[in-house]
């Protein structure tokens, strides 16, 4: 845009100084305005202000005639006013202001043009309007600049659509592989299991027949909760959550929690350590999302545990209600991959894709939970430190 004006402003520089400079060659014409001067009788002393020396007085109607005719040869459709100046006495024998098109923005009428200092006559014209008017025959490239902005637009807005269909469509394919390989391991091992107990002689083994059947209602149990961890984020997806609030007290949630998981903890021997001392612990809450919400800490903290696993959860009184906290010495969590923790189906790379079960929904469901709570969650976490879950609840 700036290169097509500055182009457009030397094309309306050329044509005025052509145009002035022919009207000079016409009064110079005439027989009692002398012989026209070797050198070029029009200056231009500023952007839009242009002086054309001559001989003798000028007739202004006459005058004004042959700058309307010069102009409308050159297509300069922008209004002007002129002075004819007398140097010998110093003052302006004759100004008019022309109105060109019956424009409907008129500059204001100069008292005096600038004058010039030299000897003899000469009259100035000046372009009050001039970027205005070459504005106007710019409409083509404005029209073309925004033509080409709305492509760009639209372009970017493709291209963005494109990249996050095919980010969809990796998650898509990185969750079935994950719950693939998550229900193949327990409909495996059932498998396995009722194998075994077709066996005649296993009646005679009740402590055998006990363990696999255990095997057997363990793995249903955990097919179970895969099949309602998908299904409770369709619905959540779908639907507005409905919180069915009542007094719960986060202490008793958080015992009944670690309660549940104790075989998960003593299985790859984590260390637990309890912290729970709010002076009021009530909330009003829907105790089993809450429920859910701790289930779920606890047992990212689990999966990501390293060497000498230990968990810290904590319940105490903040300045605005309570403060959950669930803590590990994991692997930790990158900083990039801090700003995506909470996405749906988003999972912490470490290596191989199966090592760490689960199909990246459980900080999602954690973040959503707390939301609808008018709670508030944080992560703050290094990679090989382990992380720290900060959850913030209010009492009401």
């Amino acid at each position: 845009m700036k290169r097509a004006f500055d182009l457009k402003e030397d094309e309306f520089e050329r044509n005025v100084n052509t145009a002035l400079l022919n009207v000079a060659q016409q009064i110079y014409s005439f027989d009692d305005h002398g012989p026209a001067p070797t050198n070029n009788p029009v200056k231009q002393l500023s952007t839009n202000y242009f002086v054309v020396m001559v001989n003798s007085q000028i007739d202004a109607n006459l005058l004004e005639f042959m700058l309307r005719t010069e102009f409308d040869k050159r297509k300069i459709q922008a209004d002007f006013e002129y002075g004819i100046y007398d140097c010998a006495s110093e003052k302006m024998m004759y100004g008019n202001y022309v109105q060109v098109n019956d424009s409907k923005t008129r500059a204001e009428i100069s008292k005096n043009l600038p004058k010039w200092s030299t000897q003899g006559y000469y009259f100035g014209v000046q372009f009050p309007n001039r970027e205005a008017q070459i504005l106007n025959q710019m409409g083509i490239w404005s029209f073309s600049s925004i033509v080409l902005l709305v492509v760009i637009v639209f372009f970017a807005y493709t291209l963005f659509v494109i990249l996050k269909q095919k980010r969809l469509s990796e998650i898509q394919k990185d969750f079935i592989n994950n719950m693939t390989h998550e229900f193949k391991t327990p409909i495996a091992t059932i498998a396995l299991s009722t194998e075994v107990l077709k066996s005649p002689d296993i009646i005679r083994q009740p402590e055998r027949l006990l363990n696999y059947t255990t095997i057997i209602e363990n793995e249903n149990k955990r097919l179970k909760q895969h099949v309602e961890r998908v299904l409770q984020m369709a619905k959540l997806d779908k639907e507005t959550i409905e919180l069915k609030k009542e007094s719960v007290n986060l202490h008793e949630v958080v015992q009944e929690v670690t309660r549940g998981m104790n075989a998960s903890l003593q299985e790859k021997q984590i260390a637990l350590e309890l912290s729970l001392n709010a002076d009021n612990p009530v909330i009003s809450a829907d105790k089993l999302h809450i429920t859910n919400v701790v289930y779920n800490l606890l047992d990212n903290a689990i999966k990501y545990s390293a060497e000498n696993p230990k968990v810290w959860i904590s319940v105490k009184q903040g300045e605005k209600g309570l403060v959950l906290e669930v803590r590990d010495n994991g692997i930790g969590v990158k900083e990039d991959d801090q700003k995506r923790i909470f996405e749906k189906f988003f999972r912490v790379s470490t290596g191989n894709i199966h090592n760490v079960k689960g199909f990246g929904l459980g900080l999602n469901y954690v973040k959503q939970m707390v939301e609808a709570h008018r709670g508030k969650i944080t992560l703050k976490s290094h990679l090989g430190e382990g992380c720290t879950f900060r959850i913030y609840l209010s009492p009401t």
